[in-house]
């Protein structure tokens, strides 16, 4: 069930993730989707509607997030807290690959979100080395 998020909080929630997905860091610009506002501790676990609690997500990661909090570090094969994009910095657990079409984990965390996300899925690092070429991608963020 969809929740209404006030016009207000979804232009602050844009603004603060610059209209890119808060996961992956795709420019809603670049895209034919529109990106939501996901509850990063679900709604159905106590999460509240509220900046603290929201991101903005492309639909894929949204997708693949689903209610989930946590996900299994492949590496370690312990279950971990995915990344929380408004309490930590993604720069603390993901980096670009050399050629920017690959996100690298830094930390269990960033391992089990880009597994869990597919933030690395095929149709994705295709599409991230034309953005390259065009120079709209990485995103300056």
């Amino acid at each position: 069930m969809s929740v209404y998020i006030p016009v207000e909080l979804q232009r602050q929630i844009r603004t603060h993730f610059a209209n890119c997905c808060a996961y992956c860091l795709t420019a809603e610009s670049l895209t034919v989707t529109i990106f939501e506002f996901e509850h990063i501790m679900p709604r159905s676990a106590g999460g509240e509607t509220v900046f603290d609690n929201l991101c903005l997500a492309c639909p894929s990661c949204n997708r693949y997030k689903a209610s989930r909090q946590t996900a299994v570090d492949p590496i370690s094969d312990r279950e971990v807290s995915l990344f929380h994009p408004q309490l930590q910095l993604w720069k603390e657990h993901f980096a670009w690959s050399e050629d920017a079409t690959e996100i690298i984990a830094l930390t269990s965390v960033g391992r089990a979100t880009i597994s869990a996300l597919k933030m690395n899925r095929p149709q994705l690092t295709r599409v991230r080395k034309m953005w390259v070429t065009m120079e709209e991608h990485p995103p300056n963020i």
